[in-house]
């Protein structure tokens, strides 16, 4: 589990095909990795990634063709920045929200522009994930938690401050750029809770009126 507050910046130093998978080395800059063993998990843009290997200036993971599929660590390219967090521990202040580094898709910026110091950004999510995305609820964008300032349809805004900026990768981010999206696991959770018995039928159908009626949520 992480917290989404990102500790340092990383840089990519190689990537490695093996076969349908591959071995990602990260160079993990001012990260502290004294207490990092083999078989930890560090969360790379928000997807949660074990070092294989400790090189000494990072780690390096192996990905599997799954992870290629649902995120964006496949588009990475040596030289590329990414957001680097060490898996949370029982001492550790949770600043942001519990995140799990199960990426649940990939959107896209659509929109950067200045909002006095800070900047506002739109990003648009996959429709299967925009029941997910609320109003001032949290959600998690390459790894780094935020507060959705305004939601419309699969569209959603996000007000960034300069010291965010510094300290992720998110300065970077443009039009068209493309990002990792893991929403709030509260409302993954409670959504299949939901479905009650028809989760085992495989035929949940979701949330609707009635259902919320029927539990209580609606009157």
């Amino acid at each position: 589990m992480f917290t989404g507050i990102i500790q340092a910046i990383g840089t990519i130093a190689a990537i490695e095909s093996q076969g349908e998978d591959v071995r990602l080395r990260v160079q993990t800059g001012r990260l502290d990795l004294s207490d990092v063993c083999l078989g930890d998990s560090i969360a790379v843009n928000g997807v949660c990634l074990t070092a294989v290997e400790l090189p000494g200036d990072g780690f390096c993971a192996d990905v599997s063709a799954e992870t290629l599929k649902r995120t964006g660590i496949g588009n990475l390219k040596p030289g590329n920045r990414v957001n680097l967090e060490k898996a949370l521990t029982p001492s550790t202040r949770l600043g942001g929200h519990l995140v799990s580094g199960h990426v649940d898709g990939i959107g896209e910026v659509i929109a950067r522009r200045s909002d006095g110091r800070s900047e506002r950004f739109t990003i648009r999510a996959t429709d299967n994930l925009a029941r997910y995305i609320a109003e001032k609820g949290s959600i998690c964008v390459d790894g780094i938690s935020l507060t959705v300032n305004a939601v419309r349809g699969a569209e959603f805004e996000l007000n960034i401050v300069p010291h965010t900026l510094q300290e992720t990768t998110m300065g970077d981010f443009q039009a068209g750029t493309q990002v990792n999206l893991e929403v709030d696991i509260i409302a993954r959770y409670l959504e299949r809770l939901l479905q009650g018995e028809n989760a085992a039928k495989g035929d949940g159908g979701g949330v609707s009126l009635q259902k919320l009626q029927d539990y209580g949520f609606v009157k």
